[in-house]
């Protein structure tokens, strides 16, 4: 049995080969000053789940729509990544840090840390389960931003203090670079956790809007459940709130419509309505072609996209606005012929027959990751796994060297994962009787192919379909260069040598727009 996958290899390694790529020395050397450029703003959506192959089949099937016109108006990389595990949260700090979570240092959204200690505790135990979902929202906003219950947040294990997400955060964010350069600031996701985004300082986003997802409007403030994403017509509704809000920000407010304020120099949003549709509803075949559901999903989306592109239009912003179109992540499988669901129930005995005890904590999805308290019995249980393959749907098992090889070793980084399991294709691990047609969180193509799209009239190769390998971790340093900032002010980019998207002098664009005074 593999203990390594070539598809992880690919997806989360070759950064460093497009390390070596040019980037403008000029640009790296620029001073942080935003005002220089004659690009003014960056605009950052996230199309949730959507795959290269959707926007491909998209924009074929549909050659008048926003998406198609973009693609058509910019580059299109059709072959970009997203960092593994392929999930929300290390899927935006991929975007917003230019790094993997070897330096990010998050994982996934509900992990383990064994430096940090349980909330509630007295911090004289290390080790805690770091839990930043919608279960920690508390109700209510303070000075424009969401609140989260300190009660749950882990404890630094010295100072005995709650640590939120921004803190937790090892390395700063594109946010907290265009701040320190002058430049405003603005940014909407699906979770009030997704306050991270600010970064290590706390002060990277000016206009953080959050509005939860997991929220039940019919159950009153402070409940949640699936309500909104159990449908595809309730998250249609969700995100034309989030893309309304994220237009009162180009017509000169904050996302409440009512308080003035500037265009923000960098901006954007995540829709969910296409990642949603592909767990409801799912593809017709492996060649990513959508059953109607989806095909909607994939229509209204790009009709949000292209009422975002309108409004840019209105206040005269299109041509000095870069905007770029990808996604956190992927979902698969896509093809609905593979498709097979394992009680992660039974992978979690399978770790106590092992090792009882081990086991701290697991994250099952498309992908599996796997913190044990007593590392000494790491072999034992991948043994155990691997020793079940066929039964829990295990490809291969990543840990030890072969996990060395992607993320620092877990017995010197606090937050690696002892293991991880590597799903067979088509395999979702989930709660006895779920349904879902697709699910993301892993490694594979499906989980790690996605789309990626820049756009602006300054672009020398407008209406490329660039096939060079890339990773979402370039996006971080491209907005900055497109904005006259150096990447190397990014740490993440500093340390992992992420190079800015090829194919352009970003340096020239950022100098000279064609139109521009």
């Amino acid at each position: 049995m593999k203990l390594f996958n070539k598809s992880l290899f690919l997806s989360t390694c070759a950064a460093a080969l497009l390390a070596t790529l040019p980037v403008d020395s000029h640009a790296l050397q620029t001073q942080p000053k935003i005002e220089t450029t004659h690009i003014k703003h960056v605009l950052l959506i996230s199309v949730d789940g959507l795959h290269a192959l959707d926007l491909l089949n998209f924009s074929a099937a549909h050659p008048h729509s926003a998406m198609a016109a973009l693609a058509r108006s910019g580059i299109e990389y059709t072959q970009a990544h997203t960092v593994g595990p392929a999930d929300s949260f290390p899927g935006l700090m991929a975007l917003i840090t230019g790094g993997t979570p070897a330096v990010t240092g998050v994982y996934y959204d509900v992990s383990y840390d064994r430096r940090l200690s349980s909330p509630g505790s007295n911090c004289s135990q290390p080790g805690a389960l770091v839990i930043y979902d919608e279960s920690i929202d508390a109700p209510g906003i303070t000075d424009g931003k969401p609140l989260l219950k300190e009660s749950l947040l882990p404890l630094d294990a010295k100072s005995c203090k709650p640590v939120y997400p921004h803190s937790y955060l090892r390395v700063n964010t594109v946010f907290e670079v265009v701040r320190e350069a002058g430049g405003h600031t603005a940014w909407i996701d699906k979770h009030p956790v997704y306050e991270i985004a600010n970064g290590p300082s706390g002060r990277g986003v000016e206009d953080l809007y959050t509005p939860e997802i997991g929220a039940n409007p019919d159950a009153g403030e402070g409940h949640y459940s699936d309500r909104i994403t159990a449908s595809i017509a309730g998250t249609e509704r969700y995100d034309l709130s989030k893309v309304n809000a994220l237009i009162d920000q180009i017509h000169g407010f904050r996302h409440d419509g009512k308080t003035a304020a500037a265009v923000p120099s960098l901006f954007g949003l995540n829709l969910q309505t296409v990642s949603v549709a592909q767990k409801l509803a799912g593809y017709q075949d492996g060649q990513g072609h959508p059953v109607p559901q989806l095909e909607s999903a994939l229509v209204y989306s790009d009709t949000l996209i292209g009422k975002i592109v309108a409004a840019l239009r209105e206040r005269k912003l299109l041509d000095s606005t870069l905007l770029v179109v990808t996604a956190k992540h992927g979902n698969g499988p896509i093809d609905p012929r593979v498709l097979r669901h394992v009680d992660e129930e039974v992978l979690s005995r399978t770790i106590e027959q092992a090792a009882p005890g081990a086991l701290a904590q697991i994250a099952p999805d498309h992908g599996v990751l796997i913190w044990l308290r007593d590392q000494s019995k790491t072999a034992q249980v991948a043994q155990a796994l691997l020793h079940r393959s066929d039964r829990l749907g295990i490809g291969s098992v990543m840990y030890g060297a072969s996990l060395r090889l992607q993320f620092p070793s877990p017995l010197k980084d606090a937050r690696t994962p002892d293991l991880i399991v590597m799903p067979q294709q088509g395999v979702i691990y989930a709660k006895a009787g779920d349904m879902k047609k697709a699910e993301h969180g892993g490694f594979s193509d499906d989980d790690t192919h996605v789309a990626l799209l820049i756009s602006n009239p300054a672009l020398q190769h407008i209406g490329e379909l660039n096939r060079t390998p890339v990773f979402t971790t370039q996006v971080a340093p491209t907005m900055l260069a497109s904005l006259g900032l150096a990447p190397m002010m990014l740490e993440a980019v500093a340390r992992q040598g992420t190079a800015v998207l090829p194919g352009e002098n970003w340096q020239a664009i950022a100098g000279k727009l064609p139109g521009s005074d």
